[in-house]
């Protein structure tokens, strides 16, 4: 039977070589022919989508790069302090004595009439009144202690546990750990959460280990935390001090 087909297609062809007219090709034809051009299709489109796909992997795969640094905070609610005073601590105040001018006018002094200066001025009772003397700050000694404002620094208490802001505090410089050679030697490997202290301006203030796999680790974590620098974190327009946490993770390239 195909035969037949076959050499009655071949007749019409030849007839349209011959006089120029189209052989008639209709739904036998189509279903003679559709399986092998449909699978053909098929496996075109097959082959275009693996390339596809294969290049976006092998690309990923060449341009992998280390997970950028997460800040957490892990915090339960058995740690929160209590939320902070709606009225506000109120600061210590400290003697701070004043920086204390000099007098311009001159004391009398007894001196023989010989030597008296015409040009002496001498201070009267009201500008003699008017010179302030130095502010001391006594001690539960018997010793008084003069206290200029240069030597008074004002210690900054440290944040509750939460602190709530408006935008969280972005790392700017990060600094990478050293590995300990005895870790490494010991093929040691972990991650270490350090809660660090960001005041105002950003700085880092204190940084505690909160959570460690290994002690090993503890001590170059909290040093390189040390020397992070953030952008402050904002409350109502303006900084505020707050805790964030950092992990610091030990691998080793294997």
């Amino acid at each position: 039977m195909k035969t037949k087909k076959r050499k009655e297609g071949g007749r019409e062809m030849s007839k349209f070589q011959e006089t120029g007219q189209r052989p008639l090709y209709g739904a036998p034809e189509l279903k003679r022919v559709y399986r092998k051009y449909f699978l053909f299709g098929f496996g075109i489109a097959i082959f275009i989508h693996l390339i596809i796909l294969g290049s976006y992997y092998l690309v990923q795969a060449f341009q992998k790069e280390e997970a950028p640094m997460v800040t957490v905070r892990i915090l339960k609610y058995s740690e929160l302090g209590p939320p902070p005073s709606l009225l506000g601590a109120q600061t210590p105040q400290a003697n701070i004595a004043g920086s204390v001018a000099k007098p311009r006018v001159g004391i009398p002094v007894p001196v023989p009439e010989a030597e008296v200066s015409s040009e002496q001025i001498f201070a009267t009772q009201k500008e003699l009144g008017s010179i302030i003397s130095p502010i001391t700050a006594t001690g539960g000694g018997t010793e008084s202690i003069v206290v200029s404002p240069e030597e008074v620094k004002v210690e900054e208490e440290s944040p509750p546990e939460f602190v709530p802001y408006e935008k969280e505090p972005i790392v700017v410089r990060s600094v990478r750990p050293e590995y300990p050679e005895l870790a490494r030697r010991a093929s040691l490997e972990g991650t270490v959460w350090v809660k660090i202290w960001v005041d105002k301006e950003g700085k880092p203030r204190k940084a505690v280990v909160a959570k460690s796999d290994a002690e090993i680790f503890n001590e170059v974590s909290a040093k390189a935390a040390m020397q992070f620098v953030f952008t402050p974190a904002l409350m109502n327009n303006g900084p505020v001090a707050v805790w964030v946490m950092i992990p610091f993770r030990f691998t080793l390239k294997k």
